[in-house]
């Protein structure tokens, strides 16, 4: 006679990130980001090299977005747009974007029209056109 195994039951439930839940934790992911950003200067020390810089010599889209991130948090616009102006330029709609994505049931027609098949072609029409600018 075969025994089944028992279904061990958890300690404790998870409970499911409610929209509110998303963006304490997105408050909380941004707020580390930028302590990390306001305290080490990503030229002076140790952060991530860009691969397709090191590999190919060319600019990726992101490049400068560390040193960037690090100007904008010292109040330096002028730093921030030297390193990536495109990026710096693109933060309101990336903030949007992260926000909707939280709250897409709030507000749907928003969602649907920012995450269309046109807006993506858009955006990524500008990624192309910006690494191609960026490199001549």
């Amino acid at each position: 006679m075969e025994t089944r195994p028992q279904k061990v039951k958890p300690h404790h439930k998870l409970r499911p990130l409610t929209p509110r839940r998303k963006f304490l934790l997105l408050i909380a992911v941004v707020a580390v980001i930028a302590v990390i950003y306001a305290v080490v200067d990503p030229a002076e020390r140790f952060m991530p090299k860009c691969l397709v810089h090191e590999l190919t010599g060319y600019q990726c889209p992101g490049c400068g977005s560390q040193r960037m991130l690090h100007a904008l948090l010292h109040g330096d616009l002028q730093g921030a747009w030297h390193f990536n102006p495109a990026l710096l330029v693109s933060l309101p709609l990336i903030l949007a974007m992260v926000v909707l994505e939280i709250y897409r049931s709030r507000f749907p027609r928003l969602y649907a029209a920012l995450y269309s098949l046109p807006s993506v072609i858009v955006m990524l029409t500008a990624i192309i056109v910006w690494t191609i600018v960026r490199n001549l």
